[in-house]
């Protein structure tokens, strides 16, 4: 099998695989290294301008993840996972353009000029929209880094569950979570104590147009 075949066979399982668990061992933890390496990989997702707006609180304490528990709506996995992950939006990331070029100037992706102009244009461009949009953007990004997370998981054997059903402004409460940041979602990553279910999709015929929208 070549190696490009091989890699396409791999994805096609991850992808297949991965479902969203919502039972797991509570007696499986995952080390603080391995759910970096997951994060380092979902960093590698793509976001508008690359301003890569996604903050992660990752919460392993028990304490804290049995306060979490009624914010999240009794959820159970919240307390069971390994880690209960939450993708958190910078709706101000464009203030971290300038770091942002200097690593890329650092690797040679630019140069001083180029990356200096692009700063700024990223910064000029973002600061004078609306804060609305600014969430719009930060929630979009924060979703292609959320899907991101949960195939890295999954590429490495563990489950994970994304949950939006909890309290937004309990949470933000609890964990001091400045106005600058909107809550994108909860992620629960773990050891499935039972398998996900299978869940069937529409065609791909229902749900695909080409050239032109009907509705």
């Amino acid at each position: 099998m070549t190696t490009e075949l091989k890699s396409e066979v791999e994805f096609n399982k991850v992808i297949r695989e991965r479902h969203s668990v919502r039972k797991y061992d509570p007696s499986w933890k995952i080390s603080d290294a391995e759910i970096k390496e997951i994060l380092g990989d979902a960093i590698l997702a793509p976001s508008s301008s690359n301003l890569q707006p996604w903050r992660f609180l990752v919460i392993t304490d028990q304490e804290l993840k049995e306060k979490l528990l009624p914010i999240a709506n009794n959820q159970q996995q919240v307390v069971d996972a390994s880690a209960t992950i939450a993708v958190i939006g910078d709706i101000e990331a464009y203030r971290n353009a300038d770091k942002i070029y200097e690593y890329a100037e650092a690797a040679g992706y630019v140069t001083a000029e180029i990356g200096a102009a692009m700063a700024k244009r990223s910064k000029d461009g973002y600061s004078s929209l609306p804060q609305e949009k600014l969430k719009e953007i930060a929630l979009v990004d924060g979703g292609l880094v959320s899907m991101q997370l949960m195939l890295a998981a999954k590429a490495k054997g563990y489950d994970t569950v994304p949950m939006g059903g909890f309290n937004p402004e309990q949470f933000r409460e609890l964990f001091n979570i400045p106005e600058r940041y909107v809550t994108v979602m909860l992620i629960a990553l773990g050891k499935a104590a039972v398998e996900g279910r299978s869940t069937a999709r529409l065609p791909l015929d229902e749900v695909t147009q080409w050239n032109e929208f009907e509705g």
